[in-house]
């Protein structure tokens, strides 16, 4: 697998890392805010164990993709790393690796970096994804405030 397009997406949010870091394995919290743009409904089934897999199936208006991968790491609550293929990867298996840095006043920094992905136009699809997810989890944690 080659590196060569990489992604890393960061956002500060006001909740503990421990909150957010179990955000990522519960397939009910992931179906409230794993929602880029565009998807108005996200389903998830999760196994949360290093060697178990998930299921999340996003969908908009027109379609419903899918995307599965296998959990890697899970050093709560800094660090998860799993796998992550779909139609969007060319069903490739990127890496991605997420962490979750306690900062000032309470909150978390969650950093998002993905390796693995097959061209330009995945690594900016999913840029802008990530991107989209960190803000939906943002506001979720605020209206859970």
């Amino acid at each position: 697998m080659t590196d060569e397009f990489v992604l890393t997406v960061r956002r500060e949010i006001p909740a503990s890392a421990e909150d957010l870091f179990d955000a990522w394995l519960d397939a009910r919290s992931l179906g409230t805010w794993l929602k880029p743009s565009g998807t108005r409904e996200t389903r998830a089934e999760t196994d949360p164990r290093v060697g178990g897999t998930f299921r999340i199936v996003m969908i908009d208006d027109e379609s419903a993709m899918e995307h599965t991968g296998t959990y890697r790491e899970i050093d709560r609550p800094r660090r998860l790393v799993f796998t992550w293929s779909s139609p969007a990867t060319q069903f490739r298996d990127s890496i991605v690796t997420v962490t979750f840095q306690p900062s000032s006043n309470s909150s978390t920094l969650v950093e998002i970096h993905q390796i693995g992905l097959p061209d330009e136009e995945a690594r900016a699809a999913h840029h802008g994804g990530w991107s989209d997810i960190l803000r939906e989890l943002d506001r979720r944690q605020e209206e859970m405030n």
